[in-house]
């Protein structure tokens, strides 16, 4: 089982789950959603459950993302944590989810931290393409890139040093804020080839001249 009973009740089981050694984490990743995210990976892991969770997760995040009525409920402050409980009970008979998955919603409700749901997916993703030596490159760019754009840039960064041995997996965000090019995010690295970059930067060469 992912968290005793008496785990339920305090963030201090979690801390232990997540520290066992037993399982190797492949990154160490901080705060509430890093906490929780390293505690399921853990348990996953002694279930031989990985990338089942990982698949379900994928499916609850894109529930969450087309209903934002999902997500008000998750994030609603005023909901008593039955009401939640009962909630996510009821969003769970639609499917048949792991034990793994089940627990650490039924933890989040009594936590009271269903609002990071969100970002417990996203950190448990992390986690896992970690573990499988991936690193996720963002390309955010003013309107949505075509596959074979993507492609393109992907093989591009494959072929430079930045990426080292990494696999790249690649997502493409849209800000029609950045005017045209592209931003690409991967690691700690950010490379800004927007248009929006050059005007500021323009901007400020001509305010420093005068």
């Amino acid at each position: 089982m992912l968290f005793s009973r008496a785990a339920t009740s305090s963030l201090r089981s979690i801390r232990t789950y997540a520290t066992t050694p037993k399982v190797k984490v492949p990154i160490t990743l901080f705060g509430i959603d890093g906490r929780y995210a390293t505690a399921l990976f853990t348990a996953a892991a002694k279930k031989n459950q990985l990338d089942t969770v990982e698949s379900e997760l994928t499916r609850i995040g894109g529930f969450i993302e087309k209903n934002p009525k999902v997500q008000f409920f998750l994030d609603n402050p005023t909901l008593g944590r039955k009401q939640k409980k009962d909630g996510i009970e009821h969003l769970f008979k639609e499917y048949k989810y792991s034990e793994v998955t089940k627990n650490l919603f039924d933890l989040l409700a009594d936590n009271g931290r269903l609002n990071q749901t969100t970002k417990i997916i996203g950190a448990y993703r992390s986690l896992m393409m970690a573990q499988r030596g991936e690193v996720l490159v963002t390309v955010t760019s003013a309107i949505p890139l075509k596959p074979v754009q993507l492609r393109q840039i992907k093989e591009s960064l494959a072929k430079g040093t930045l990426a080292g041995s990494n696999k790249l997996t690649i997502q493409n965000k849209t800000n029609p804020t950045i005017l045209g090019g592209l931003v690409i995010e991967f690691g700690d690295k950010t490379i800004d080839l927007s248009v929006a970059s050059k005007v500021a930067k323009l901007n400020k060469l001509l305010t420093d001249a005068i």
